[in-house]
């Protein structure tokens, strides 16, 4: 039997709880607040029964005597009253109402439901699943997800229950919700909710064929049609008529624009579709747009190129120090146009037309061309500025690349002021759409043209200097890769009629001085690599490095912290210890921001009046900038201070310079029975490969063991030393990846002293690759290892034969105080790097 309970009595006015939802309820009235209070005491449970009308103040005589015990969650408390959340958990019969302390108590009994004789019969369950079906088309009807309806639906499985959850959702008169919660037999409550879903469903479809047939009658295009016909009797009441003037000014300004024959067709075909769309459509907008695109485009606006190269020379001078490769290639370029604008000025003026032989060599030869093939070969040209536009057409695409910093997208920039165009620089750095390049198609809402025309649009020329940033870091996704698309751009034989989505229409870009930038050539794909000139950029010294501070890096931050006019400068000590103690890169980007850190700091002690405490006679000294920046923030690797067997010194380069590193070999002997004659048995060797080494580092070091251990004899080693032996190969600061085949020669030298006992000279610094057979191959990078390897102290560089060329490109201050030697083969490397036994025991007696 169940047991009786006495709950808090909260009376519901206007809704009904079932068993298994949970409802928001107000509550402001004073007894069922208290009824209230009296559960939160409690085990926060109550019995919620609905009132028979809406009376203020609740009695047992207007209360249905079935309710559902329910449990009190959420309480906000309010001015107004109190807002809760009522969970239903289970239905009850109130057998007597009790007042008392403000509130109703009641004394209930729980009631159960009345469950079907056979839960598998078919009818059962026919009815059930009929009521799912049309309770998930009711939640549908109503506006909700699908996914949401079924979610909720699908969470109860019980059928009693689940006609609760159903009944909860219905929008029905309290008696009706009342009589489903009174109906105790399962079966008998489905089909009373099955009715109810049913009616509910009929009603919904009954206000859409309603809402579908006054469409149908009122129909938005009459609509729409009424109300433009009404517009256009206003305005011409009033005499306003100016779309009419948007037009024709927009037709004017197209007319004088010089428009290929292609573009000049589509343009006079969308002028007459907007004249006939209405002013205020969508297609109208997205017309217009389009068409003061193309008004706005530099279809025949050039800018007039200054051809002097003592101007471009001082130009360059001024921004940029150093660099004297990538100026070479700039003055050349110029040159070349020069000369080539004096000739096609005396051709003019000598027969007054341009040759239509020379344009025809020039269109067929491999060499970029000097004219614009679009144009057609028979136009007179008497103007100056056009016989420079044809010399400077189709010029090179260069590609700058080199490590960050050192100058790759400044340079541009005085490229483009030394010719006397506009810059426009677009920043590819992330990039992983076609459209950005290309532009959408006008189909798209919020189409717009790619990154190439609205750079265009931003110069107002046809011929500025166009920067490409970081074109290595071009992205590809499933929307397209814009690198791809750069081909046409990139290409002097194609860019002449580049075609964006959005114009749909040719543009002729072969009068763009196109320039990229990369950090790494290896990550641009062969295809576009192909069409661009490489100009490299190799790092600065560190004397470089000291000049370009001098020259335009402490004016520059002088000048941004405020010190321009307080008699501050930087001595040549304070400089170098900048350089070689708080930087390490090979441009000079944070070497600026040191320099900054430094100006800040004595700005702040000028303006708190202690600049005699930090400055001497306004210079800041090395000891100055320690004081002003703390410990120094770099610690290089330096030469060793002895000559160490089963140590050599290698050298590497990365986009942040170069500098050395040491190999370091080590031999432990594995016990064997020696053979008859004395010498180790032939045993198996192990060889370990420690500090973090890339699979082409650990091949070299494969390599160099093989080729030591099999020419042992031949290069001193004796044989008491192998046999079985565990070779330890470590590269120190193993928390940095490394990789590369440079090494070899290092790796093998440090092998062949640790076996031979013969120390490693110490001030001797080594690269190359090498062979099973013992030839010592060339590598890359030469000019910044070397650089690095002075600025570590080393006295002697070895490097490869086919690497003496590429001596050139060392500085000449580098070149004096290094000694340099050239090998072919291992042999080379260990009678230079290996100290002789005499030289050895010398220093041990030392």
């Amino acid at each position: 039997m169940s047991t009786r309970l006495t709950l808090p009595v909260l009376p519901l006015r206007g809704t009904v709880i079932f068993p298994g939802l949970a409802a928001p309820i107000s509550a402001g009235r004073p007894g069922t607040l208290r009824a209230i209070e009296a559960a939160l005491k409690g085990d926060r449970l109550v019995f919620a029964v609905a009132q028979r009308d809406n009376a203020e103040e609740p009695s047992a005589d207007i209360l249905y005597s079935m309710g559902v015990i329910a449990r009190i969650g959420q309480v906000n408390r309010g001015l107004g009253g109190v807002q809760l959340l009522l969970q239903g958990e289970e239905r009850a019969t109130a057998l007597q109402f009790t007042p008392g302390d403000g509130f109703l108590s009641a004394v209930i009994l729980k009631t159960d439901d009345i469950l079907p004789l056979d839960a598998k019969d078919p009818a059962f369950e026919a009815l059930h699943k009929e009521i799912r079906e049309r309770a998930a088309e009711l939640g549908e009807k109503r506006g909700l997800p699908e996914e949401v309806v079924h979610q909720v639906l699908d969470s109860v499985t019980e059928p009693g229950r689940f006609a609760d959850l159903v009944a909860g959702y219905l929008e029905l008169p309290v008696p009706e919700k009342q009589g489903l919660l009174e109906t105790l037999t399962v079966e008998e409550r489905l089909r009373r909710v099955l009715v109810q879903v049913q009616r509910q469903i009929s009603l919904l479809e009954a206000q859409e064929e309603i809402k579908s047939q006054v469409q149908e009658e009122l129909g938005e295009r009459q609509r729409e049609m009424f109300l433009r016909e009404q517009m256009k009797a206003i305005q011409k009441e009033l005499g306003d008529d100016d779309q009419a003037k948007e037009i024709e000014e927009l037709r004017e300004k197209l007319r004088k624009l010089e428009l290929p024959k292609d573009a000049r067709t589509e343009v006079n075909r969308e002028l007459g579709r907007l004249e006939r769309s209405g002013h205020e459509s969508m297609e109208a907008q997205v017309i217009r747009t389009y068409l003061e695109w193309i008004a706005e485009l530099p279809w025949n606006k050039r800018s007039d190129d200054q051809l002097d190269l003592p101007h471009a020379i001082r130009v360059l001078d001024d921004d940029h120090y150093g660099l004297k490769d990538v100026k070479d290639r700039v003055l050349e370029f110029l040159a070349v146009r020069q000369l080539r604008a004096h000739q096609l000025a005396e051709e003019i003026k000598t027969t007054g037309e341009f040759p239509a032989a020379k344009l025809k060599t020039a269109k067929d030869d491999a060499t970029p061309s000097l004219t614009k093939s679009a144009e057609p070969a028979d136009r007179t040209i008497t103007d100056t500025k056009e016989a420079k536009a044809r010399a400077m057409a189709k010029g090179p695409i260069l590609l700058f690349t080199g490590p960050p910093g050192v100058g790759k997208t400044s340079i541009a920039k005085s490229i483009a002021r030394s010719l006397g165009r506009e810059y426009v620089r677009v920043a590819l750095g992330g990039a992983r759409d076609e459209a950005d390049i290309r532009g959408h198609r006008r189909t798209y809402v919020g189409a717009m043209p790619g990154r190439i025309i609205q750079g265009m649009k931003q110069a107002g020329t046809k011929n500025p200097v166009f920067l490409l940033d970081e074109v290595d870091k071009l992205g590809v996704s499933f929307q397209g890769d814009p690198s791809s698309a750069l081909l046409e751009v990139l290409d002097p034989a194609q860019n002449d009629t580049f075609t964006d989505h959005y114009l749909g229409v040719s543009y002729d870009l072969s009068e763009v001085l196109f320039i990229a930038t990369a950090n790494f050539v290896q990550n641009i794909p062969g295809p576009l690599l192909d069409r661009m000139e490489i100009v490299e950029f190799a790092g600065y010294t560190e004397r470089e490095k000291a000049e370009i501070a001098k020259k335009y890096l402490i004016p520059r931050q002088l000048e941004e912290n405020g010190l321009a006019g307080k008699n501050v400068a930087f001595s040549e000590e304070a400089i170098a210890s900048l350089v070689s103690k708080y930087t390490r890169e090979s441009g000079v980007r944070q070497l600026e921001r040191e320099i900054g850190a430094v100006a800040r700091k004595v700005a702040r002690r000028i303006a708190a009046g202690e600049e005699k405490v930090i400055i001497d006679n306004g210079v800041v000294s090395a000891d100055e900038v320690r004081e002003l920046l703390g410990r120094p923030k770099v610690r290089p690797e330096k030469a060793n201070e002895h000559h160490e067997v089963g140590v050599a010194t290698g050298m590497y380069y990365t986009p942040m310079g170069g500098d050395i590193m040491f190999v370091e070999a080590s031999t432990r002997s594995l016990y064997q029975a020696p053979n008859a004659d004395g010498s180790a048995s032939g045993a198996p060797v192990s060889l370990v490969l420690t500090g973090q080494l890339g699979d082409v580092m650990k091949e070299s070091a494969r390599a160099a063991f093989t080729y030591v251990t099999k020419n042992a004899e031949k290069l001193g080693i004796p044989k008491s030393r192998l046999g079985a032996l565990e070779t330890h190969i470590h590269v120190p600061a193993g928390a940095i990846p490394k990789d590369g085949p440079s090494a070899g020669v290092a790796i093998a030298t440090a092998l062949a002293s640790e076996l031979s006992g013969r120390a490693v000279r110490k001030d001797l610094a080594m690269t190359g690759e090498i062979t099973l057979r013992g030839r010592v191959l060339p590598i890359g990078g030469l000019k910044e290892k070397v650089l690095g390897a002075l600025r570590a102290g080393m006295k002697t560089i070895v490097l490869p034969k086919d690497n003496e060329a590429d001596l050139d490109d060392v500085p000449l201050e580098a070149k004096q105080k290094l000694v340099f030697h050239t090998v072919e083969t291992l042999e080379d490397v260990l009678k230079l790097a290996l100290v002789d036994e005499t030289t050895q025991s010398k220093l041990q007696m030392v």
